[in-house]
């Protein structure tokens, strides 16, 4: 058998530019970091401009080598030994990869990251340490460029939107979003020349949008061919049969190259994609075409948009309405959709084939989303009546979801259980659904004995891998588990009946929760945690940040939506949240609950000694915290579930760390009431 020989030379020259071995990203990153913590504005633009470069390196690399090499050695399957064939491609394939990479990236396990590294790259957190050094650096333009970046996968961050509206007034330079999307700006572009009637000019932009789109497509399913991912079992216990592996690997990557379809309907920042994004670039083109003369092109874009939804009946009437225009010249049956758009949508429905077998033969997990959803009636209704007369139509589709909504009895005015609490507010008062105010949970000497317990033990960045300002720069993050407290407390670090206080007052606050929203079933801990934030001297000045933005406990928020989505990465599990706050001698730090939007504040809430705040954890109760500009905000965070599936574990172990405690003592003061005719 005839194998093509292995020379990767062109592949290699193109990443010769590079000149060296590329350093990683997170490296760079992490040394940005320092810098900017060190006040060395300098080189924290050094290494956060080296890192996004690096970044952006990496990734073209590799869709370079992959794609070179896909073309290269493709999979040609024969009837004489494809099994052996395509083994043959696969291998040249992998081997080609791999020397390509390794020739640019040096080891690939180099450039292996951390899932938290790659979330803030995409959320564009770089830029905002950017933009605070090149103002610093009183480089004006370039900080807006970088702010503006930030913001637009950003648009809830208030100190960034205040911040580049400063650096507009004082630089003239045009706003550049450096991570922008191309293919977007050109369809927005086309979108508001349509709305102007511009259609020549529409139309050069709407077909720049799609070439644009199909590149993209390519580039995002290329990335796809990463490593296997073992989330449902571990790898050591992984015995899977060769047809089971490859089976399980290559429908993690088909799934993935599936949806890209979302990926690319997605602006920067937001959850949910544009509604109807594709199909709807052949919709305004066929309007387009027909309104400049150009019956075939309609007719031809017409027909593309009917291969994503053939039973729309206003498209169809369009279609007739061309085909009647060109029958005097033509046969309108020989007009085909466009070559690209047959092709993309028989792929897709093959995909969704493949995948649904999976989920039924191979017991894989899939529920397959509405790709191209038109939101029901169609709002852009590009339709030629008979008369030739034209609908009015409006730019993209703006159909708002169901707000989220609670799937048990809501009920709330509950016994508070113990004597002295008072009952402050209601879910009335709050302007909301499950939410409380309560005051005098615990006493001032307690709140007092927290904190000297918060200032002993707290780490900072715990519970967020270390990240000292996990939600801002402008502050720093500490926090400590109640296990934790107890080992501290038995390592005589701090008095062990302090130790027992935070265990007694979490265990307080949940009898609390469980009793005023009068639930049937018992409440579990979810996670414990005793946290401050204290706020950093010399970062304060004309801050509008927040110390902990807009965000559900138990979905992901996604404002523009009016949408709370009940998807990993978010806590799905966890229903009822708390917070028992231990002080209030700071600046700012007030709670607020806000409208699904994140914006419309609901109810604001300033902490104090023994003040706890409850409520439900859903996208009902978007919440966040003001920023803390002077001083230390100290309180118990508490996160509550009905399914003990997902109880605490560390609660459970402090729980068994309690009872020997009780034991113990229980043993000793038996000891001390002996009688001593019973010794003898």
């Amino acid at each position: 058998m005839h194998h093509k020989e292995l020379c990767v030379p062109f592949l290699l020259s193109l990443l010769h530019s590079f000149g060296h071995t590329l350093e990683p990203y997170d490296l760079l990153y992490d040394n940005g970091i320092e810098a900017y913590y060190r006040n060395d504005f300098h080189k924290v633009v050094y290494y956060m401009e080296m890192a996004l470069s690096s970044f952006s390196q990496l990734r073209h690399t590799k869709m370079s080598c992959r794609l070179g090499c896909r073309q290269r050695f493709p999979f040609q399957v024969t009837p004489n030994d494809r099994d052996l064939n395509f083994a043959s491609a696969l291998l040249h394939r992998a081997a080609c990869v791999q020397q390509c990479e390794e020739g640019s990236l040096g080891a690939q396990s180099r450039h292996r990251v951390t899932e938290d590294i790659k979330s803030e790259f995409h959320r564009r957190i770089p830029y905002n340490f950017l933009q605070r050094a090149y103002f610093k650096l009183n480089q004006l333009d370039k900080a807006a460029e970088a702010a503006h970046t930030f913001f637009m996968a950003n648009p809830e961050h208030m100190e960034v939107q205040q911040n580049l509206k400063s650096y507009q007034d004082k630089s003239q330079a045009p706003l550049i979003d450096r991570e922008r999307r191309i293919y977007m700006d050109e369809y927005q572009t086309g979108i508001k020349l349509y709305d102007q009637e511009q259609y020549e000019e529409a139309i050069n932009h709407f077909e720049e949008a799609l070439k644009g789109y199909y590149r993209a497509d390519i580039e995002c399913r290329t990335m796809c061919g990463g490593p296997q991912k073992f989330d449902e079992y571990e790898y050591v216990d992984y015995r899977a049969t060769l047809y089971e592996g490859i089976a399980d690997h290559y429908i993690q990557i088909l799934v993935c190259e599936h949806e890209c379809v979302r990926d690319l309907s997605t602006r920067p920042g937001r959850l949910s994609p544009i509604e109807n994004f594709l199909p709807l670039h052949y919709d305004f083109l066929q309007f387009s075409y027909y309104k400049v003369g150009d019956h075939l092109k309609a007719l031809e874009c017409a027909k593309s948009y009917l291969l994503f939804h053939p039973n729309d009946l206003d498209v169809s009437e369009n279609v007739s309405f061309y085909e009647s225009l060109l029958s005097y010249f033509m046969d309108p049956a020989d007009v085909r959709p466009r070559k690209e758009a047959e092709e993309f949508v028989k792929r897709h429905r093959l995909e969704s084939e493949i995948l649904n077998s999976a989920t039924e033969g191979l017991g894989f997990s899939y529920n397959e989303p509405e790709f191209w959803v038109t939101g029901g009636d169609r709002q852009d209704e590009n339709r030629i009546l008979s008369d030739s007369k034209l609908l009015d139509v409006t730019g993209l589709l703006s159909g708002k979801k169901a707000v989220q909504k609670i799937d048990r009895d809501l009920r709330e005015g509950g016994p508070l259980v113990y004597d002295g609490i008072k009952l402050v507010h209601t879910s009335e008062y709050l302007n909301g659904t499950q939410r409380v105010q309560l005051d005098d949970v615990i006493t001032e000497k307690e709140c007092e004995e927290l904190r000297g317990v918060a200032n002993t033990i707290t780490l900072a960045g715990d519970g967020y891998r270390g990240k000292t300002s996990p939600h801002t720069p402008n502050e720093k993050f500490e926090g400590a588990t109640v296990l934790k407290a107890l080992k501290f407390g038995y390592e005589g670090r701090v008095p062990m009946d302090s130790a027992r206080l935070f265990y007694d007052v979490s265990e307080k606050a949940r009898h609390i929760v469980q009793s005023y929203f009068m639930l049937n079933s018992t409440l579990y801990f979810s996670y414990t945690h005793l946290v401050c934030r204290t706020a950093l001297q010399g970062q304060q000045e004309n801050r509008n940040d927040l110390s902990h933005p807009i965000h559900a406990d138990n979905c992901l928020l996604d404002p523009e939506a009016n949408e709370c989505w009940k998807e990993s990465p978010a806590y799905t599990y966890r229903d009822y949240s708390a917070l028992l706050y231990l002080n209030g001698d700071f600046d700012g730090g007030e709670f607020v609950f806000t409208e699904m939007d994140a914006k419309t504040v609901t109810a604001s809430i300033k902490p104090k000694c023994g003040r706890l705040v409850g409520f439900s954890s859903g996208g009902e109760n978007p919440h966040g915290v003001k920023a803390v500009t002077k001083g230390q905000r100290c309180a118990v965070a508490l996160w509550f579930t009905l399914d003990p599936m997902y109880r605490e574990l560390e609660r459970l172990q402090a729980d068994e760390v309690i009872r020997s405690l009780d034991q113990e003592r229980k043993g000793r003061s038996e000891d001390l009431n002996v009688n001593p005719k019973d010794e003898l």
